[in-house]
């Protein structure tokens, strides 16, 4: 998340935070709002991640990445999304330009760090639908956790250095009521093309890969069931059947993220053009993270498995000795 405007000038319109006009009860049931999504996003993302640490079962490459996604959804319902959430209904920065600069690099480093945990998962489904005895063979869960942790420590690096450049830490620009960062335009035309047009040209042209590789197996599924089928085929069959069904799966939650990611990056554009509002901004940048609200919801509808930890969750049955070995799976 990058709330920046280009060097233009000052980069400030000294325009004091706008006045609140809407009437007590709708400014109440706001903040409820605001809390409801917040503990949604929260707790859903908290499920997912001691599910996934908990149970030996879920312990794959693939789910090592949704953990990584939850983990970066978690903290930004902890860390980001409250003062952005207050911030947007108070239509003015209240928290003073040290927390601003915080807010701004955490922030950033989260929403890098999501992006490319998407892009990643993108590149596994690839993978192991293209060639699965490869796949299995080669990518295991140390590998995985691995590109996590490079994932994760590439992110911070990159966006520890955009902001460093961009004079963040030294002599940033906070406007009056507001949370900006001045960025020139060297730097705007790489972060566009770091955090949007690269992963998302990987996110489309490697999931466009996937669907054509499933139809294939679809195909085939079809004409294994049409004869008699030896055992070895039979297990092929369901493997094939499986992986259809986690591309399937792990595609809407890419689809949904495009969907979320790109008013963004539409009013990114649109901002070296036309003087858009911060009020305007903000909204987006909620769409935004509204997203990890709805990965939790994704994989309770689509992941049986996931309805099934978080029923062990609540009941406290993880707390049974070698809880860890339930099969939740079946």
């Amino acid at each position: 998340m990058n709330l920046t405007k280009f060097n233009q000038s000052n980069g400030c319109d000294h325009s004091s935070c706008t006045e609140r006009s809407v009437t007590p009860a709708v400014y109440i049931l706001l903040y409820v709002c605001s809390a409801a999504v917040i503990l949604l996003t929260v707790c859903g993302n908290l499920l997912v991640i001691i599910s996934v640490l908990h149970f030996k079962q879920l312990h794959t490459p693939t789910n090592m990445l949704l953990l990584s996604l939850a983990v970066s959804d978690f903290l930004l319902g902890t860390l980001v999304m409250p003062p952005l959430l207050i911030w947007t209904i108070e239509s003015c920065w209240i928290f003073g330009s040290d927390f601003c600069i915080s807010f701004l690099l955490i922030g950033g480093i989260i929403m890098t760090v999501s992006i490319y945990n998407v892009a990643l998962i993108a590149v596994d489904r690839y993978l192991a639908l293209s060639n699965p005895f490869l796949y299995m063979s080669s990518i295991s869960r140390r590998t995985m956790c691995i590109v996590v942790y490079s994932n994760w420590c590439v992110c911070i690096t990159y966006m520890t250095t955009f902001y460093y450049f961009n004079g963040s830490f030294e002599n940033s620009v906070m406007c009056p009521g507001k949370c900006l960062v001045i960025v020139n335009e060297v730097w705007s035309v790489i972060n566009l093309v770091v955090l949007f047009i690269f992963p998302l040209s990987v996110i489309i042209i490697l999931y466009t890969q996937v669907f054509v590789i499933a139809k294939k197996h679809a195909t085939a599924i079809r004409e294994l069931n049409n004869h008699t089928q030896p055992k070895t085929q039979k297990i092929t069959s369901h493997s094939m059947k499986s992986e259809r069904k986690a591309a399937k799966v792990l595609g809407i939650l890419v689809s949904v993220f495009l969907v979320c990611l790109l008013p963004y990056y539409i009013y990114s554009l649109l901002g070296n053009v036309i003087e858009l509002q911060t009020e305007t901004l903000l909204k987006v940048v909620v769409v935004l993270h509204l997203n990890s609200t709805i990965n939790p919801i994704i994989y309770a509808l689509f992941y049986p498995w996931f309805r099934r930890c978080v029923k062990l969750i609540i009941t406290q049955q993880i707390f049974l000795t070698d809880s860890e070995l339930m099969d939740v799976l079946s």
